[in-house]
């Protein structure tokens, strides 16, 4: 791979990571636009896998999506050039917070600054559910829908664990995808 490429992901991890507040579920749509739509380097369906297993597997979505993201584009080089991009603003940002601690915590200003960023981030992850949603509709497949609604009145109306949801769908997901190769092999 070349020289650019690395740099260039480098750079466009950084930036995304740098300019996103709110975690990954608003980190996921950014990156979709820089690599799928602008960049051309991976597909609307490699996002959309991406974005599933990054949210299903442990550590931070943003990180995962990040390694996922970096390792489709350019290898184990580009998944540790991809980490680097997307750790490096948070730990800087952090480290200086950390040192004026006192003043920012004290702060009306910050205080309203991280109350109006709440609507963005609301409005960023509300984004995500409609773009998944879209993309599991696409399908006209009527499994997978059913799935995210009773995954989502599960959680929302009856208080279910999250991770039994995650295993469960994991479950019927992976039974899904057997019964689709054997109907496609028959």
């Amino acid at each position: 791979m070349e020289k650019g490429l690395y740099k260039k992901l480098f750079l466009s991890t950084f930036q995304l990571s740098a300019c996103t507040f709110g975690g990954g579920f608003v980190i996921i749509p950014l990156m979709r636009r820089k690599f799928v739509r602008e960049l051309h380097w991976i597909s609307e369906q490699e996002m959309m896998d991406i974005t599933a297993i990054a949210q299903s597997s442990p550590g931070a979505i943003a990180v995962n999506a990040s390694v996922m993201t970096g390792y489709q584009i350019a290898g184990f080089p580009g998944a540790m050039i991809a980490v680097l991009g997307t750790v490096l603003p948070p730990l800087l940002i952090i480290s200086v917070i950390s040192f004026f601690y006192r003043q920012f915590r004290d702060s009306l200003i910050v205080s309203l600054v991280m109350r109006g960023m709440l609507a963005g981030v609301a409005a960023v992850v509300c984004d995500v559910v409609i773009n998944m949603l879209r993309s599991i509709c696409s399908q006209k497949r009527i499994f997978p829908i059913l799935m995210f609604v009773l995954a989502f009145a599960a959680v929302r109306f009856f208080g279910v664990n999250i991770i039994l949801i995650i295993l469960v769908c994991g479950l019927f997901g992976a039974l899904d995808m057997k019964i689709q190769d054997k109907e496609a092999k028959a």
